[in-house]
């Protein structure tokens, strides 16, 4: 019977992208292990059926700290323990500690796998960035018998300068494409919820509203249109919610701007809005824009690594630098004076994500074990 250990930073990002995937290998009769820093809510995370064991290592998502040195000797004991076919790590703090800690258990047998789910060393990446992270990733490559990257500029950066056994393209973690095309609503009922006109239009993003999802430059952008029918809807909680919250009102936007917080019904918001913007100025390969995809939305994002694997420009929507609020303010006046554009840019990227499916990905990932094993 072959044993699988999944580590990552935190807890949240294992349950959030790949659960699909390790309740596929049980199916398949692996026994699965998990061990990160446990962040989430829940005390009881076997609950959450997350794998057979759950360890708490006490990682920390910036390498120079102190409690990484205890991480890593928490990971050791739990390696040496446990003999694993294949050890699969997750996020740079994880993937970096993972790969030094199981030196030995490849001496043994074990296959390290690598997800580098968005290099933090980039095009436009900051000089720490590439100070800090690239030698660190490029001593663990060594380490590292597959290395699996979501997008192609990572992909392309870890064929000509990574020094893994193998190096692998996938289609992201996948999404579940039927959770988002097929939700059933109600929309003039959605939009009464929020207290809006049937005639009311709806811009969309989701995620953590930090600095990084660059949620203001919409605002700015929404500010320079001047129509009181346009509203733009922020799921996601963050730092910045009362930043965005003044920078509505000094534009005197305020009702137009709705931070919604932490929600559930994300596939009926994909289904009442009318375009999804997402202008961040970094990512992997987001999961929100592959499920805005699914949900027909056309999509007005940044362009960087990862946006433009999954959004081809003047078809499925528009790319357009992240600091640019004019062309987001024309990207958007320009959809929604066209509403057969619109549709048609939903419905083509209603196509190209199909790719992306989850059980495209599973494929994907039952072949890259197979040939490590």
């Amino acid at each position: 019977m072959k044993k699988v250990l999944f580590t990552a930073t935190v807890l949240s990002h294992i349950v959030h992208f790949h659960l699909p995937f390790i309740q596929h290998l049980k199916s398949k009769g692996y026994i699965v292990h998990v061990a990160s820093k446990n962040d989430l809510e829940a005390q009881n995370v076997y609950g959450l059926g997350i794998a057979d064991k759950v360890f708490n290592v006490c990682f920390e998502r910036f390498p120079i700290k102190k409690s990484n040195i205890k991480a890593y000797k928490q990971l050791k004991e739990i390696i040496n323990e446990n003999y694993y076919d294949i050890i699969h790590c997750h996020t740079p703090v994880g993937g970096i500690i993972t790969r030094l800690v199981a030196k030995g258990s490849r001496e043994k047998g074990s296959k390290v796998i690598y997800t580098a789910h968005g290099f933090h060393f980039f095009k436009g990446a900051s000089i720490f960035n590439w100070f800090l992270f690239y030698p660190l990733e490029k001593i663990c490559s060594y380490f590292t018998d597959a290395l699996i990257t979501i997008n192609k500029e990572d992909y392309k950066l870890a064929v000509e300068k990574m020094k893994a056994k193998k190096v692998y393209y996938v289609h992201g973690v996948g999404i579940d494409l039927n959770k988002f095309a097929n939700v059933k609503i109600d929309i003039e009922y959605k939009k009464k919820d929020f207290y809006l006109p049937e005639n009311a239009i709806i811009i969309l993003s989701v995620g953590e509203v930090n600095k990084n999802k660059n949620h203001e430059v919409i605002i700015k952008a929404l500010a320079k249109i001047n129509n009181c029918n346009i509203h733009y809807f922020i799921a996601g909680k963050g730092e910045l919610e009362s930043h965005l919250t003044e920078l509505a009102n000094s534009l005197g936007i305020s009702n137009q701007v709705h931070l919604l917080g932490y929600r559930n019904d994300i596939g009926e918001l994909y289904k009442v809005a009318d375009i999804f913007c997402f202008p961040s100025f970094r990512e992997g390969l987001s999961v929100s824009l592959m499920e805005a995809m699914a949900a027909g939305l056309p999509c007005i994002v940044s362009n960087i690594r990862g946006n433009v694997d999954l959004i081809e420009n003047s078809k499925g929507g528009f790319l357009l630098e992240p600091t640019n609020d004019k062309g987001f303010a024309n990207a958007i006046a320009k959809l929604i004076e066209n509403k057969v554009l619109m549709q048609e840019m939903g419905m083509f990227n209603s196509k190209r994500i199909e790719q992306f499916d989850l059980e495209n990905v599973k494929q994907q990932m039952v072949k890259i074990y197979n040939k490590c094993i």
